[in-house]
């Protein structure tokens, strides 16, 4: 009995720890590309995922979209008011110090927490997926839930388009291009500040959808930007700037460990995420799969 009790944890915390991971690498990821590539320390990622939240509540509950429609708009809704905010407010601060950067992207989390508190209040918000997501699926060994199913299903898929559009596509060469050398990439008639505003919005787009999925499973609020930042950037540090594989990589094996931890040691469970962050960065200060 006490065997297949542990089992059955067993089962349930690598479920959960990889569902909380693919939300983790579909956030963070967009990070992790856009500075490895503008080389800018973008805090405010995290607020396009909170917006992203929101706009699935509005489309939602508001204006009645379904599900699998919404989730497509949101990624391209937020992709699309992500672009005049990199031309206005980050594309002129590229060649700023770090500082700057820091605290324009800062300043525009407060911004963001400030607008949609006035319009949403501060409480946290939930959404009602549609009935084919609302249950258990049987997976052989035992009963899961069918969202967390899904969230692990798109991750998996959003990690396979991104591979195979970096790694296997002109616009993927141009963008690995930029990321060696953006002065050469220029010189071979490479359109930088376009590439630059086109991956801003993919990464906040995709940012937006893991927001937008993250509702049912860890909530938004105002504070989401905030609460979360310090794991997105803990996936982009361990896994390595602009790496897809590392990000990936790096989701996986912090969300189930975070998970576990939290499982088996709710009081102190967040420590483990940070001393496994600790140990990995002294050996592999570039991040798991970056360059040395």
């Amino acid at each position: 009995m006490a065997m297949d009790q542990a089992i059955t944890a067993g089962i349930s915390i690598l479920f959960d720890g990889i569902a909380y991971a693919m939300l983790l690498f579909m956030i963070s990821v967009g990070l992790s590309v856009t500075m490895g590539l503008m080389g800018f320390v973008n805090l405010a990622h995290g607020a396009f995922a909170m917006v992203g939240g929101y706009v699935l509540v509005v489309l939602l509950d508001g204006a009645g979209v379904g599900f699998f429609t919404a989730l497509l708009m949101v990624f391209a809704i937020v992709a699309v008011l992500s672009i005049p905010f990199e031309r206005l407010l980050y594309a002129p601060l590229y060649r700023a110090s770090e500082l700057d950067q820091v605290l324009m992207s800062i300043g525009l989390v407060f911004a963001a927490i400030g607008a949609v508190t006035f319009v949403f209040g501060p409480s946290p918000q939930s959404i009602r997926v549609p009935g084919i997501l609302d249950g258990q699926i049987d997976i052989g060994i035992r009963h899961v839930p069918a969202y967390r199913a899904f969230v692990i299903a798109a991750g998996f898929a959003t990690a396979l388009a991104l591979w195979y559009g970096i790694d296997r596509t002109i616009i993927g060469a141009r963008i690995r291009a930029a990321v060696d050398n953006r002065t050469m990439a220029r010189s071979v008639g490479i359109n930088v500040d376009r590439l630059f505003m086109l991956t801003f919005a993919l990464g906040s787009g995709l940012a937006a959808v893991g927001g937008g999925l993250a509702v049912n499973i860890i909530g938004v609020s105002p504070r989401f930007a905030f609460t979360y930042l310090v794991f997105f950037l803990i996936v982009v540090a361990v896994g390595g700037l602009g790496s897809v594989r590392g990000a990936f990589a790096a989701a996986l094996v912090l969300g189930i460990v975070d998970t576990g931890a939290k499982y088996l040691w709710p009081e102190g469970g967040a420590f483990f995420i940070y001393a496994l962050t600790v140990a990995i960065l002294l050996v592999r200060p570039q991040g798991l799969f970056g360059r040395a």
